[in-house]
């Protein structure tokens, strides 16, 4: 939810709540409507039980202090702890139950959300930030957890138990209730305009830690960057800007809670004061039992603790439906790629054909544009071309990572779009110049924790490659722990272990996107062989500025703007006057030359 919406969300939701959102937040406790009920009914059960006590206290001072009946006010005093104790066991179930219900609401909405993130479309990704996908995930299902903790259920109860105490109130002396409410006025105009003041500060809160969060992450990734301009004065200057709007933000709202817990009270102590005045001498009049007037002041705590309370779970019910809005905006979209295949072969031969491959991220501007070209398998084709060219697009439409317009892809003559999605991608694995690992050992790193890759076969790949041997050299070896990103290891060495994670899964199609542009030359030549020997045995598309790097590959196809401006052997595209292929050729052929 952007800050347009979130704001039109909150001036819709200032005086009402949206019962459509709310009645879809509750529908997430559908499987656990057992333990709803059961806290729905400890709510209904608590309203009667906590107005005994008083209503006990009246009994025990009209009916046995003034009869001076000992043994009855002593059985009356065991009632009455019996009472407290019951009434304390019931708030215990009753904050349990509503606590375990949105612990448990959660959790399954955690788990609901990140599938639903890791099957949308690359398109998100590329067009969300991933501090927004981690708030959602996090903070705003969080959030949500106080709508079944601090919110419905609780304020229910809390009404209930106003209700029940101005009912048994009125019962037991209508006058001294009418008394009482007159202060009522004073405390809801307290009570609305702090609810109001509340909102807003923590509107202002939460933009201040979102702002301030964006801020950390972005400086604390980039601080290479800001340590080596010198710029950590400047942007410590800024975050202290952006530390104090938090601190002030905070600072408002608790002074508004600072001013109306004081202002509750004086009201409190005010229908008290009344409540004695008036009673004290109708009591002498007979009109009013000294029991009853014993038992109103906790009549009268018990009626403003909650309705003192009221507006604080109110903001936070919204709040919570606020968060639930933006939750409920990613599950609701529907920008996932359809998987309504149902081949899942074991294997492929290998064959790819583009057939008119027109493509476009924004669906207007096309990228690639009528594509065609055959790969038979076990073939390599390699493909060069500027960046935008279209060569990244080219792996990322095959992989089925975005949908193409126009056109067809088939592999062994079957469309991509017929294959099971993740039989699909199961058998082509790719090897990317910016290399991501997870924190975690490197064993980890290279079965992305797949059970069904032994450590030996991860070494048999490791050795074929040449990386064994510097992965033997880290402390713990393969147990050795990357830190996040690979921030402990060289760019070399991250691009070894993903060559060694894209073998270990035994693809059909290799895919190697700029794989060997951060390894250096010493590097590059281990590798090299092991290369030239694993495609000869699959097919094999690679992309590469280093033309020296795919020499041998069977065929180049050279991209312009999304179109195929040349194709062919190296050696049918060196024969070509005044051709691309062949003046990149010589471009860096001549550099080399001069670098020697």
């Amino acid at each position: 939810m952007n800050g347009a919406t979130l704001r039109k969300f909150m001036s819709q939701s200032s005086n009402k709540i949206d019962f459509h959102l709310l009645s879809r937040v509750l529908t997430l406790a559908k499987p656990y409507r057992l333990i709803f009920t059961v806290a729905a009914i400890l709510a209904v059960i608590m309203a009667p039980v906590a107005t005994l006590r008083p209503y006990l206290v009246q009994v025990m001072v009209d009916d046995y202090i003034f009869q001076g009946d000992i043994p009855g006010l002593t059985f009356m005093a065991f009632v009455f702890v019996g009472v407290t104790i019951f009434g304390a066991l019931l708030r215990w179930a009753f904050l349990y139950s509503t606590n375990w219900l949105g612990q448990s609401v959660i959790r399954d909405l955690r788990v609901r959300v990140f599938k639903h993130i890791s099957s949308l479309r690359l398109t998100y990704f590329d067009k969300t930030p991933i501090g927004t996908s981690t708030t959602r995930t996090i903070n705003d299902i969080e959030t949500i957890n106080t709508i079944f903790t601090q919110g419905v259920i609780t304020i229910i109860a809390d009404l209930l138990t106003v209700i029940a105490v101005l009912g048994i109130m009125f019962i037991t002396s209508w006058q001294l209730t009418l008394v009482v409410l007159t202060t009522m006025p004073f405390l809801l105009v307290a009570t609305y305009i702090f609810k109001e003041k509340v909102k807003a500060a923590y509107q202002t809160v939460r933009t201040q830690i979102q702002k301030m969060n964006a801020f950390l992450q972005e400086r604390i990734t980039g601080m290479r960057i800001v340590q080596i301009f010198n710029a950590e004065k400047a942007q410590m200057e800024d975050f202290k800007k952006i530390n104090r709007a938090y601190a002030k933000a905070n600072l408002d709202s608790i002074l508004y809670y600072a001013i109306f817990f004081p202002v509750v009270e004086i009201i409190h102590a005010a229908a008290l004061g009344l409540m004695v005045w008036w009673g004290a001498q109708n009591v002498v009049r007979d009109y009013v039992t000294l029991g009853a007037l014993v038992a109103f002041p906790l009549y009268v705590s018990m009626l403003f603790r909650p309705m003192r309370m009221l507006a604080d779970k109110f903001n936070t019910l919204q709040m919570g439906l606020v968060a639930a809005d933006r939750v409920f905006g990613i599950l609701d979209r529907k920008d996932k790629i359809p998987n309504n295949g149902t081949f899942k072969p074991q294997k492929l031969e290998g064959n790819i054909a583009f057939k008119n491959v027109s493509f476009a991220y924004n669906a207007r501007d096309y990228v690639l544009k009528n594509i065609s070209f055959d790969i038979q398998a076990g073939e390599t084709l390699a493909i060069v071309g500027s960046t935008g060219s279209g060569k990244s697009t080219i792996i990322n439409i095959l992989n089925r990572f975005y949908e193409i317009q126009k056109g067809s892809i088939e592999i062994d003559g079957t469309d991509i779009s017929d294959f099971e999605l993740q039989a699909l991608r199961a058998r082509i694995a790719m090897v990317l110049q910016d290399v991501f690992l997870f924190s975690g050992s490197v064993l980890e790193n290279i079965t992305l924790r797949d059970k069904g890759i032994s450590k030996e076969k991860v070494i048999e790949a490791a050795k074929m490659i040449g990386a064994h041997k510097f992965i033997n050299k880290l402390p713990g070896g393969y147990d050795y722990q990357v830190m996040e990103r690979g921030a402990t290891l060289s760019m070399g060495q991250r691009q070894l272990i993903s060559f060694v994670r894209a073998l270990v899964f035994n693809p059909d199609i290799l895919i190697l996107d700029e794989a060997t542009s951060s390894i250096d030359p010493e590097t590059e030549s281990v590798i090299q062989y092991a290369i030239e020997q694993l495609i000869a045995k699959r097919t094999s598309i690679i992309i590469a500025h280093r033309l020296s790097t795919i020499r041998h590959a069977n065929n180049i196809l050279v991209l312009s703007k999304g179109e195929i401006q040349e194709y062919g052997s190296h050696e049918e595209l060196l024969t070509l006057e005044n051709g691309h292929y062949k003046e990149l050729y010589e471009m860096q052929f001549l550099q080399m030359a001069d670098v020697e």
